[in-house]
C-alpha cells in the first residue's frame, strides 16, 4: 500500500481560492476523478477532483482554507500511484449522491470591440475547454441596459457552472439564445445598440452562476420518503423559504443541478452555509415546506392568485400547446362536470400525499364459494352479495386492529376516528365517484350490498348528494369486474390509505404436498408514507388477506 498525496491542479486563473466544503471525510474510499472538495473565488465556483483512488488517511484542509494548484488536499491509501489529474477536469456525478465537479479553466471575455454608437455583437468568449454547453438562464432581457461585465446568461457543462459577461456597455436589442440552447466560443449571444466601452481583453473570469431557473422537469421524485420523514433538527435554525434579500442565491454548480431537478427556485432559498451559501440540505428543507403546504414558490402564488392555503404550487413548465390540425382529423369534446371537479382534486392528493403501494394477494376460494351459494339461497331477495361488500367487511375488521389507517392528517396532529364509513369508487358514464357507505361495523354483508346498489344506482343515474359522499375512513377502488393485476390507486384526501382491487385469477399453490388450484384476490394498498410506515402496510394487507381467506376471523 503507498501513500498518495492528492493535490489541486490546474485550476485556471486562481489564486488562493476559498474551501467552502469539504465532500469527503477520513475513512472514506474515493474512485480516480472523485470530488473531493468545492473551492470558490470571487468569479466562480468549482469542485476539486481525486487524481487516485484510495482511502482517505488525512485531510489537509477544513472549511475557511486557501489553497492554489500544487496545494495538497488530502493522503490516500492506495494500491496504485496516482496519476496526474487532467488540468481543469472533473467527474460528473449524480446531484443526490455527490455533488457534480466544476473545476473550470479561467473563462476570458472575448477581445473588446471598438467604442461604437452602433450595433454591437457579443459572443461566447473562451470558456476553457468546453463543447456545447447548455444555456440553463437567460438573465436579461430585451430593452435592458447592459453594463460592462453585466452577466448574460448562464451556461453549465457536466463538469461547471458559470455565466458569460457582455464585453460591451449598451442597451440589448437582440437576444440570440434560450433556455435549453447550447453554445460554443465564438457564438452570438446578443446584439447591443449604442455600445460604449467594451471590457478589455484581459477581464476577469465570468462569475459562478448565480442561480437555477426556476421551471424544471417534475420527473425528479422528492427525496426518499424517509429522508423526508426525518427532517434534521438543524433545519430549525433558520428559515429555508426566505432568502436574503437583495442578494442573488449562493451555491455551487452541483447545488444549482439538484435544486433544478427538483423544480426548486433558488433566490427563494436561504443558504445556512458559511456567508449564506445555499447547501442541498436547504434545498431538500424548502421542497419538504413546499410539500407540506407550509410554504408556496413566488412564481406559482403569483401565477395563481385565487388559490387560498392548501396547495403545493409547484412551478412546473407550462402545459404544451399544440396543434393538432397538423397531424390530421380530430375531434374536441369537453371534461364532464365530474371529471374536472375530481381530476382537480386527484392531481391535489397525488401531487401532496407521498404514495407507497403494497401489493398482495388473498386466497378467496373459499369465500367465492360461500358468496355463490349465499346469493342462490338469497335469490328472491332480489338482494345481490357481490365480493365487494366482503371486502368491505373485512376493511372493518382491520381498521379496528390497526387504526392509524383509520385518521386523518391535521397539520402536526392525527385525527383518530370511532367511526367507520368506507367509500368505495363507482363507474359512471360522467366520470368516477365514491359515495360513502356510513357505519358500515353495524351492518351485515346483505346490508352493506343493499345499500351498495343503491348508492351505485344513485350514482349512475346522477343523484348522488354531496352527503352521500362526504364522511369517509377508507376508500376501495375495484377493478374487479374488468382486468388487471396490481395498480396504484391514488389516496383520497383526507384519508391516509386505499385499497384497489383487481380481477381475481386462480392459480396453482403449494399446500405443502402438492399444488392446488386456488382462486386469489389482488390487493393493491395505497397509504400516506407520512402517516404509515412500510411494515404496518405490509401488516394491514397480510391480515387483510388472512380475513378473506377464512371470514370466521372477523367474529374475532
Amino acid at each position: 500500500m503507498a501513500m498518495v498525496e492528492v493535490k489541486v491542479p490546474d485550476i485556471g486563473d486562481f489564486d488562493e481560492v476559498a474551501v467552502i466544503e469539504v465532500l469527503v471525510k477520513v475513512g472514506d474510499t474515493v474512485k480516480p476523478e472523485q470530488s473531493l472538495i468545492t473551492v470558490e473565488s470571487d468569479k466562480a465556483s468549482m469542485e476539486i477532483p481525486s487524481s487516485a483512488a484510495g482511502v482517505v488517511k488525512e485531510i489537509k484542509v477544513q472549511v475557511g482554507s486557501k489553497v492554489k494548484e500544487g496545494s495538497v488536499v488530502l493522503s490516500l491509501e492506495s494500491d496504485a500511484a496516482a496519476a496526474p489529474a487532467p488540468a481543469a477536469q472533473a467527474s460528473a456525478a449524480a446531484p443526490a449522491a455527490a455533488p457534480a465537479s466544476a473545476p473550470a479553466p479561467a473563462p476570458a471575455p472575448a477581445a473588446a470591440p471598438a467604442a461604437s454608437s452602433g450595433p454591437v455583437e457579443v459572443k461566447v468568449p473562451d470558456i476553457g475547454d468546453f463543447k456545447d454547453v447548455a444555456v440553463i438562464e437567460v438573465l436579461v432581457k430585451p430593452g435592458d441596459s447592459i453594463k460592462v461585465e453585466q452577466s448574460l446568461i448562464t451556461v453549465e457543462s457536466d463538469k461547471a457552472s458559470m455565466e458569460i459577461p457582455s464585453s460591451a456597455a449598451g442597451t440589448l436589442k437582440e437576444l440570440k439564445v434560450k433556455v435549453g440552447d447550447t453554445v460554443n466560443v465564438g457564438d452570438l449571444i446578443a446584439v447591443l445598440e449604442g455600445a460604449g466601452g467594451a471590457a478589455p481583453a484581459s477581464a476577469p473570469a465570468p462569475v459562478a452562476a448565480a442561480g437555477a431557473p426556476a421551471a424544471a422537469t417534475a420527473s425528479a421524485p422528492a427525496p426518499a420518503a424517509e429522508a423526508a420523514a426525518a427532517a434534521p433538527a438543524a433545519a430549525a435554525a433558520h428559515d429555508p423559504t426566505v432568502a436574503p434579500s437583495g442578494q442573488l442565491p449562493h451555491a455551487s454548480p452541483s447545488v444549482r443541478k439538484y435544486a433544478r431537478e427538483l423544480g426548486v427556485p433558488l433566490e427563494e432559498v436561504k443558504g445556512s452555509g458559511p456567508k449564506g451559501r445555499i447547501t442541498q440540505e436547504d434545498v431538500q428543507n424548502f421542497t419538504r415546506a413546499v410539500m407540506s403546504g407550509q410554504a408556496v414558490p413566488k412564481a406559482a402564488a403569483a401565477s395563481r392568485p385565487a388559490a387560498s392555503g392548501g396547495g403545493a404550487g409547484l412551478d412546473l413548465l407550462p402545459w404544451p400547446k399544440v396543434d393538432f390540425s397538423k397531424f390530421g382529423t380530430f375531434e374536441r369534446k369537453e371534461l364532464s362536470r365530474i371529471k374536472k371537479i375530481s381530476g382537480a382534486n386527484l392531481h391535489r392528493n397525488w401531487v401532496m400525499i407521498p404514495h407507497v403501494t403494497n401489493n398482495d394477494e388473498a386466497d378467496i376460494t373459499e369465500l367465492e364459494a360461500f358468496r355463490v351459494s349465499t346469493n342462490k339461497e338469497n335469490e328472491k331477495s332480489g338482494v345481490k352479495v357481490t365480493m365487494l361488500a366482503f371486502v368491505i367487511k373485512a376493511v372493518v375488521s382491520a381498521l379496528k386492529k390497526f387504526p392509524e389507517f383509520n385518521t386523518s392528517l391535521d397539520g402536526d396532529a392525527l385525527v383518530y376516528k370511532q367511526y367507520y364509513h368506507v367509500g368505495f369508487a363507482a363507474d359512471t358514464p360522467n366520470g368516477l365517484v365514491v359515495p360513502v357507505l356510513k357505519d358500515a361495523d353495524k351492518k351485515g354483508v346483505l346490508q352493506i350490498s343493499q345499500e351498495m346498489g343503491e348508492l351505485a344506482k344513485k350514482a349512475r343515474d346522477g343523484k348522488l348528494g354531496a352527503a352521500d359522499m362526504q364522511g369517509g375512513c377508507f376508500s376501495i377502488s375495484s377493478l374487479g369486474g374488468i382486468g388487471g393485476t396490481n395498480f396504484t390507486p391514488i389516496i383520497n384526501a383526507p384519508e391516509v390509505a386505499i385499497l384497489g382491487l383487481s380481477k381475481s385469477a386462480m392459480k396453482p399453490v403449494w399446500d405443502g404436498k402438492q399444488f392446488v388450484p386456488r382462486l386469489t384476490l389482488p390487493l393493491s394498498l395505497s397509504y400516506d408514507h407520512r402517516v404509515i410506515d412500510g411494515a404496518s402496510a405490509a401488516r394491514f394487507n397480510a391480515y387483510l388477506g388472512q380475513v378473506l381467506a377464512d371470514f370466521r376471523r372477523v367474529l374475532l
